[in-house]
């Protein structure tokens, strides 16, 4: 199943894909919730209602014909990693971590398919990052390597823009991290069954301009899906509707000879195998 979350009269809807179209999944099954951490946490039966919602003759929009939200507005926590990709950590002057650098993202950073990108007007050094994006889908905490997958619901693009200046102020990283509208997520979510565990041997890319930046596969990440998820509940529960973003591979613009720092006008597309494309135009920040 794929989903997606769109706009309509200004709110945002949990919507269905079905090909190029979309069933607003809250109208064709009133019983679910119209956003999508909401039904996660009422613990409803999303295959379900979706099957129901297929079966039902329900209206379809056009995909391409909706503005679409961030693929969840107001997550519960968005946990991000840094350095997980060795070739990422490479790059940037560093051996393999021995564990994750996490940090975390707010809500107000996200930003949807198709919305512009915000370079802010205190840096220029606006930097992309290619990441799969994990969704929970059900309480854990002291999960073991065996049982943590169970607690994924699906996965998504994102694309965890960095102001990079302002990362490198401080030694915790969040500040370059959590700019407004820098948080790329979506356009879609694929459930956890239609793609290999852990959302492993997947290609991911990143294209700037067309330009292909960043092209690396699942597979080289550190620490995977399981694992991740493992450590991050030793310290905290994950609930539903919270988000793992899962670090970049090599490629980012800052550690290119020159630097590569996105620009207003710059188109930005993150591609994961199986799952989608998320594009996003960069568009400088009023003065």
């Amino acid at each position: 199943m794929k989903f997606t979350t769109f706009l309509h009269n200004g709110q945002a809807r949990l919507g269905l894909v079905d090909g190029a179209d979309v069933i607003d999944l809250n109208a064709a099954q009133p019983q679910v919730p119209a956003d999508l951490r909401a039904a996660l946490a009422a613990g409803v039966d999303l295959a379900a209602a979706a099957k129901a919602a297929l079966a039902s003759g329900a209206p379809r929009l056009p995909l391409g014909s909706l503005t679409l939200a961030p693929l969840l507005p107001e997550p519960g926590k968005i946990i991000c990693l840094g350095l997980n990709y060795f070739d990422h950590a490479k790059e940037g002057g560093r051996e393999k971590p021995e564990y994750p650098w996490f940090f975390l993202r707010s809500a107000t950073s996200l930003l949807a398919h198709g919305g512009k990108a915000l370079r802010p007007r205190v840096s220029v050094r606006f930097d992309y990052e290619a990441e799969v994006a994990v969704v929970i889908g059900k309480r854990i905490k002291h999960a073991s390597m065996d049982k943590a997958l169970d607690a994924v619901f699906g996965y998504s693009c994102f694309n965890d823009m960095s102001v990079r200046d302002y990362q490198k102020k401080t030694p915790q990283w969040s500040i370059g991290k959590n700019f407004d509208r820098t948080g790329g997520f979506g356009p879609v979510l694929v459930t956890a069954d239609e793609l290999p565990p852990g959302a492993s041997e997947l290609r991911i890319q990143t294209r700037l301009n067309g330009q292909v930046m960043q092209d690396a596969n699942t597979r080289d990440m550190i620490w995977g899906v399981a694992e991740t998820i493992k450590l991050v509940t030793e310290c905290m529960t994950l609930e539903p509707g919270d988000v793992i973003v899962m670090g970049t591979p090599a490629g980012v613009g800052q550690a290119r000879t020159p630097p590569v720092w996105m620009k207003h006008g710059d188109v930005v597309e993150i591609e994961l195998e199986r799952v989608g494309v998320l594009s996003n135009t960069v568009e400088d920040e009023a003065a």
